[in-house]
């Protein structure tokens, strides 16, 4: 076995936040504390690396000195810890709609996964994306003008079309909420029938000059979308390939975007 130096890119702050958030549940949660197999700070070292690199749990075990077990329960726990503090979806159309945004970008993403088993009551696969070919869970994303990720929802398996997921998340009614005060949203054709203020690009051929300029001015408009389901993959490397349970999809995404959040400030 060979020993190397290596450079978690990881802000500091964004590490001492995980260890503040991480000591405090235990304080909550803990009859005896001092009998923890790995300190706070060794754990939040732990979750940082899972999310930044996607660093196998057998390596993050072996170099914290606890058994893999032990690393499992202690990745879950991180991810939970960091997922509580995501901005609630609400908030953030409040805090937009005082701020002043223009509009609001909705765009569904696929987070692939592995342990993908399970088939609905049809017996078709229930996590496999026909629209990506690969199994995964699907996320709603909610963004700002500029295309900055403020919000994602719960986990819909990738069977499940975006406007659905839309719906069962409660999304696009908080939407509509805040399309009447003057903020609606823009999404793409996957969004096609969502409502009034849901304003997405006229589907067909052989359209006429004025609903082809304003197909254009809508697909300029929420280009900048594009690059949240980016910053979040690119940035947190766990997103492009989750290992563990597809249903905990939701929580390791939100957790994701309070990380984001801590580098880069939504507001």
């Amino acid at each position: 076995m060979i020993s190397y130096r290596a450079t978690l890119d990881v802000p500091e702050r964004t590490l001492a936040f995980v260890a503040s958030a991480l000591a405090a549940h235990r304080t909550r949660v803990d009859r005896r504390p001092w009998q923890r197999a790995a300190t706070v700070y060794v754990q939040a070292v732990m979750v940082l690396r899972w999310f930044r690199d996607g660093t196998d749990v057998a390596a993050l075990a072996r170099d914290a000195r606890i058994s893999p077990a032990t690393a499992y329960r202690y990745l879950h726990e991180g991810i939970d810890v960091i997922a509580a503090h995501a901005p609630d979806l609400h908030e953030v159309l409040a805090h937009g709609s005082a701020s002043g945004w223009e509009h609001v970008g909705l765009d569904g993403t696929l987070i692939a996964a592995t342990r993908c088993r399970e088939r609905s009551e049809t017996g078709h696969d229930l996590w496999y994306s026909g629209k990506h070919r690969r199994h995964g869970g699907n996320i709603q994303v909610l963004t700002d003008p500029t295309g900055y990720p403020v919000w994602v929802s719960d986990v819909e398996p990738g069977s499940v079309h975006d406007i659905t997921a839309a719906r069962l998340g409660g999304v696009l009614g908080a939407l509509y909420e805040a399309a009447t005060g003057g903020m609606p949203t823009l999404a793409d054709k996957g969004y096609t029938g969502a409502g009034i203020g849901v304003h997405t690009p006229t589907k067909g051929r052989d359209l006429d000059a004025g609903t082809r300029c304003r197909n254009t001015l809508l697909s300029a408009m929420r280009a900048p979308a594009e690059r949240a389901n980016a910053l979040l993959k690119t940035r947190w490397k766990a997103l492009q390939r989750i290992s563990l349970c597809p249903w905990r999809i939701g929580a390791i995404t939100a957790a994701a975007l309070v990380l984001l959040h801590l580098q880069a400030p939504a507001w």
